[in-house]
């Protein structure tokens, strides 16, 4: 029979796996733009009455994290941001496997990207490759306007073209595998150099560059069509561009870190993340993605995928650990270090 002290023990303990159980909770770390980042964790936290901890941080940042933290998980689900980092989660083991009932409202390309990750992520919108420019700016200094990659390479250029670092970011490990696949990997890296020659400055986070164009600090800002959409439909004089080469493209994604300390909460936010409802609220903050589920709204400002020039993007081979971390040292070595 057990003692009135060992009793008691027991029900403590029962009364805090209770009490811990009561208070639900979600660690959210969240790599699309802010705005959009609080509207998601605010509203899935009315929605559900679980009290949600949200972190933004760009994708390049945001897979180191996760991976850093591998022995002692603090984040739940990471939601938002490119594919590649989410597919190199995958491969490392850093994500767990997870199939949604919502599944069959999705788009293939969604499915597509689950299941070349043994299913430990999933697609939640897609977006183009270009860049933007600011018309006032491009005028004030009679530069011709661009329409190709390869017309940023002139010189005439020089100090006007802005991109991210592809270390920290996910929209310039895009660029930089997308040169891969349009140009072959020498004629891609000397793009690179050429580019290099041209850049004021690599910011940290993916959006920032046609953000300092719409403010005028840029001319020419390398992202994402729908950030540039985003500044041109906010009333910036931004001009997108759809380049004449063909382009890259995103599957933004979502995926359960693995040893998640809220796991049921993880699972229930990427089932409610796969609503239409949820999905829509991307039209709130004017974010221009196309969503994963069918029944989602797309904003008529959006890119048309389907009037854009897309390379058939490799999201196995570009996501892959290796092939990352090789094209990331390359780029380290052989243009971050030339001369501007």
């Amino acid at each position: 029979m057990m003692s009135l002290k060992k009793l008691a023990g027991a029900s403590a303990l029962a009364f805090v796996a209770a009490g811990a159980a009561q208070a639900d909770k979600l660690t959210f770390y969240c790599s699309a733009q802010e705005d959009w980042c609080q509207l998601m964790a605010n509203s899935f936290q009315d929605a559900t009455g679980i009290d949600v901890a949200m972190t933004r941080k760009s994708s390049g940042e945001t897979f180191a994290q996760i991976k850093a933290e591998s022995s002692n998980p603090k984040g739940d689900v990471w939601w938002g941001g490119t594919g590649d980092p989410h597919l190199q989660a995958a491969e490392e083991g850093l994500t767990a496997e997870y199939l949604s009932p919502m599944r069959d409202q999705l788009h293939p390309w969604a499915i597509a990207q689950a299941e070349s990750a043994g299913n430990k992520t999933i697609g939640i919108y897609s977006g183009a490759l270009g860049y933007g420019y600011n018309s006032d700016l491009l005028a004030a200094n009679n530069l011709p306007e661009p329409a190709c990659w390869k017309d940023l390479l002139k010189p005439e250029y020089k100090g006007h073209v802005q991109m991210a670092n592809p270390n920290s970011s996910g929209t310039a490990y895009t660029t930089l595998a997308t040169m891969m696949q349009l140009f072959g990997e020498e004629e891609g890296f000397d793009f690179m150099k050429g580019l290099h020659k041209n850049i004021n400055q690599y910011t940290k986070s993916g959006s920032a560059p046609i953000k300092a164009a719409g403010r005028g600090e840029n001319t020419v800002g390398i992202v994402f069509m729908h950030d540039a959409v985003k500044q041109a439909t906010s009333g910036f004089p931004v001009k997108v561009v759809a380049p004449c080469e063909g382009t890259g493209y995103e599957i933004g994604s979502m995926s359960i870190i693995d040893g998640a300390r809220n796991m049921e909460e993880a699972k229930k936010f990427y089932d409610w993340a796969l609503s239409p409802e949820a999905q829509n609220l991307a039209l709130q903050v004017s974010a221009f993605q196309v969503p994963s589920n069918m029944s989602a709204e797309t904003s008529p400002s959006a890119p048309d995928m389907s009037q854009i020039k897309l390379i058939d993007y490799d999201f196995k081979k570009y996501g892959s650990s290796d092939e990352r971390k090789r094209l990331l040292k390359k780029w380290d070595d052989e243009v971050s270090t030339l001369p501007q």
